[in-house]
């Protein structure tokens, strides 16, 4: 197997190509040691109570001003909390009981900077 490394990739054009540099798809309903199905440079998820996750990177970001697209089924929303460099606090909240977190099933998050 062959690695490519590149500091930038652009088009042709020169315009600059972003890369997901995070993502995982994982079942809240589970054990934290469990959660995760399949991932890109996540090595772990912290449950931090109903419908909060804590998703650590495997390789830290450059810096925390990256953007984050977060999903969860069965909720009418899902977000984050404040980014460090290593990991990104999610949830999921469901609007049924007063706006509460819910454990959910089926979660995504992936990270773009």
């Amino acid at each position: 197997m062959s690695t490519v490394k590149v500091d930038t990739i652009k088009t042709t054009g020169n315009v600059e190509v972003y890369t997901c540099k995070a993502w995982v798809n994982f079942d809240g309903t589970q054990a934290a040691a469990s959660m995760i199905r399949a991932s890109g440079n996540v090595s772990s998820i912290t449950d931090s109570g109903t419908g909060i996750y804590v998703v650590n990177f495997e390789t830290a970001m450059t810096d925390a001003s990256y953007s984050t697209v977060v999903t969860c089924e069965q909720a009418e929303f899902a977000g984050m909390g404040s980014p460090t460099t290593s990991s990104i606090t999610v949830y999921c909240v469901t609007r049924q009981d007063s706006l509460s977190r819910v454990d959910n099933e089926f979660m995504n998050v992936a990270v773009f900077r």
